[in-house]
């Protein structure tokens, strides 16, 4: 560092100390390192070069999408926007108003219970899961899809609305035997004979209570309030709804005494979780008996004295794939014949085309049915071939749609990886102005490592690390180092001056890695670590100077949509974390990524060239005055974008989002999203917005398919 002169006055009245840096070319040097053109801004105030040189940058002028030219006009004339984004943008900010309905937080299936005081134990409840709605008197009872089942569930509804309360209740419905144990048979036969007198619903979660969202407290905290609100109204519930107990810690001697019972299994929920909806794994089931859900595909003809159909053919969903399942032909009663037997009828179709269906003799007379239907079955273990051995029905499952049906296994529980993965100093504080610790951020990937893993998984990463957090230096890093954390390896990519190791992971463990690194930000290449030359993603991030409107920058972004749509292509869209915008288009990786470059690029430049006072498709600073920047170039071999669901190393840990089309607005901005607030709008969701994002596999017209 070598002082050289007072310099002049920075603009804001003040003057400091000119200084200049050498810095030898030592061992850490590369030629390769792209951090001036990626982050040419200020770390400080944020400003640019250009920006920094002028006292006072003027303001540019708002602008908007709707003064492009004629031949870009039929593209960017849309239809208004829904108020879906409002609505949301209004719901995440206020946690005052009880929601109308809510997707249930699920149990992860594992193979022993845990150990540990952190672990509350509750029996699992065979039933229907219900979601209570209780506004004063008016009620509503939905189940885990949130279908509306108060008309099938009266006793219950009319104990609920004595309910002098405000409150969201998560429990299950079900029908005791003489000996006090759920009978799922007994529930079903209670719910068609159009009665539900002898049910009893088990409230085990308080979700919200008067104007207070209760999702974000500690489990143990919901739970001692919710056996409150139910001991003060004990009179008026008359028994019908009830406290489900717990047990702190003790996890498998309470799962062998359930056993014992003959109970169905146990529940493990860890004691200082936060209400997330989803499958997660702060949320365990143990079984003692083995019983899933299977889709109805067929049903042979009866035999005997029995009426109406012999037994049911079974599938699945194993590995990505519909399967046969095998055949159950106990457990049915004279009633449930006939209301299986009636409701297959409408359903009768063509043969399923199943890889492993059985042929010949084995299949001769049997009725094949569309896989509309969910049965409950138990079994004592599969076969060799993956066929149910022992099968016996239990019941149907009207509550769950046939799409969720898949086939589950237990995992060992020493691999519920975020709360046990060895993260060195939990407690560091990663973001000071939010009070966010590197336990915090390792939680958070723990939420979002299912909806994130497909759009991370084997590709070449280079990361932001922020090791002493957001506030102190940090720095990119493209290649890994020796002696990284477990989860992580790397893959070699040839580059200009021989072949250099990236860092790649294949699942939660190695997201959980770059926690432990200080990784702050992840960001991808546009193509995958087994087949790096060719992209199957492509990127146009629009990246709006100061002053520019939000809405130019949605319109900008609609604009792209629509140029895809005319080509039969659809595309995707999230937020950055930051001012920006990201249109995806996933693609057949047969492209090389000149060709990838070239075709955005193509894109980017049309939209400049038709409506140069709005956008630009070079990275030139003095020219971006009051522009939006559309960055191609994320197209190109060896470039990265932000992932989904990445958080960046910025104030508040804000986090790349993916969106619905129709949930861009000016309401909702690009870097509303943080770490804390993504959680209820997971809550919220109903489906994945990028869950499709993963699965298209589209071909572009480039100039090569199209030479005649």
């Amino acid at each position: 560092m070598i002082r050289t002169r007072r310099s002049a006055d920075d603009g804001h009245g003040n003057k400091g100390t000119g200084w200049l840096l050498f810095k030898s070319r030592d061992d850490q040097a590369r030629n390769d390192d792209t951090l001036l053109t990626d982050e040419p801004d200020s770390a400080l105030t944020g400003r640019n070069l250009d920006q920094i040189a002028k006292p006072e940058p003027a303001r540019a002028k708002k602008t908007s999408a709707t003064k492009l030219p004629k031949t870009l006009k039929s593209v960017a004339k849309l239809p208004k926007t829904p108020d879906s984004a409002a609505k949301l943008s209004k719901a995440v900010k206020s946690a005052t108003k009880l929601p109308k309905t809510l997707a249930p937080e699920l149990a992860t299936l594992v193979d022993q219970a845990p150990e540990g005081d952190d672990w509350v134990h509750e029996i699992k409840l065979d039933g229907y899961r219900v979601i209570a709605r209780v506004n004063r008197g008016d009620v509503t009872l939905l189940t885990r899809n949130g279908k509306d089942w108060t008309a099938r569930m009266p006793t219950l509804r009319a104990a609920l609305e004595q309910l002098d309360a405000e409150a969201l209740l998560d429990g299950e419905l079900v029908a005791l035997d003489a000996k006090g144990v759920s009978n799922f048979q007994a529930l079903q036969n209670a719910l068609n004979a159009d009665g539900d007198a002898a049910l009893v619903y088990y409230a085990f979660d308080l979700l919200h209570e008067g104007s207070e969202d209760l999702r974000a407290r500690p489990l143990v905290e919901r739970k001692s309030r919710l056996r409150a609100l139910l001991e003060r109204h004990a009179e008026s519930l008359a028994g019908s709804v009830r406290f489900s107990a717990h047990v702190v810690g003790k996890g498998r001697e309470f799962f062998e005494n359930a056993s014992k019972l003959g109970l169905e299994g146990t529940i493990a929920k860890r004691a200082s979780s936060v209400y997330r909806s989803g499958r997660g794994r702060d949320w365990l089931k143990i079984k003692c008996s083995k019983r899933q859900e299977f889709t109805i595909i067929g049903f042979t003809q009866p035999g005997g004295g029995r009426s109406h159909l012999g037994a049911l053919l079974l599938g699945t969903e194993r590995d990505g794939k519909r399967v046969y399942a095998g055949r159950v032909g106990t457990g049915f009663s004279a009633a449930t014949l006939d209301e299986l037997h009636r409701k297959l009828k409408p359903l009768i179709g063509a043969k399923p085309d199943l890889p492993n269906l059985p042929r010949g003799a084995e299949v001769r007379g049997v009725t094949w049915v569309k896989p509309t239907l969910v049965a409950e079955i138990g079994f004592s273990e599969f076969t060799s071939d993956g066929l149910l051995r022992h099968p016996t029905f239990q019941g149907l499952r009207d509550d769950k749609p046939a799409r969720e049906v898949k086939m589950e296994t237990a995992t060992h529980i020493d691999a519920a990886p975020a709360h046990g993965y060895p993260i060195t100093h939990p407690t560091k504080v990663l973001y000071p102005e939010a009070g966010i610790t590197k336990q915090e951020l390792l939680d958070y990937y723990g939420l979002v490592a299912e909806r994130m893993l497909p759009h991370v998984a084997n590709r070449p990463l280079t990361l932001v690390r922020c090791p002493n957090g957001c506030s102190k230096p940090c720095f990119f890093q493209k290649h890994p180092g020796a002696g990284g954390p477990p989860g992580l390896r790397s893959v070699s990519i040839r580059e200009k001056e021989g072949k250099a190791p990236y860092s790649v992971l294949d699942d939660s463990l190695g997201l959980f890695g770059l926690v432990q690194l200080g990784a702050l930000e992840i960001h991808t290449w546009g193509s995958r670590a087994d087949d790096f030359e060719h992209p199957d993603i492509l990127v146009f991030d629009f990246d709006p100077d100061e002053g520019v409107d939000y809405q130019s920058v949605i319109d900008g972004a609609q604009v792209v949509r629509k140029v895809f749509e005319q080509a039969k292509l659809e595309s995707f869209v999230k937020t950055t974390g930051g001012k920006g915008l990201h249109v995806c288009v996933p693609i057949s990786p047969d492209l090389t990524w000149d060709e990838a470059k070239d075709f955005t690029g193509r894109v980017a430049s049309g939209m400049a060239k038709q409506a140069p006072d709005l956008y630009l498709a070079t990275q030139s600073k003095a020219k971006r005055k009051g522009k939006i920047f559309i960055d191609y170039l994320r197209n190109g071999r060896g470039a990265t974008f932000i992932a989904p669901y990445s958080t960046r190393a910025r104030e508040n840990a804000p986090v790349a989002v993916p969106l619905d089309w129709d949930e861009l607005s000016t309401k909702l901005p690009p870097n509303h999203f943080n770490i804390r607030n993504v959680q209820k709008r997971l809550a919220q969701l109903r489906h994945d917005p990028f869950e499709r994002l993963t699965q298209l596999k589209q071909r572009l017209p480039i100039e090569r398919d199209l030479k005649s």
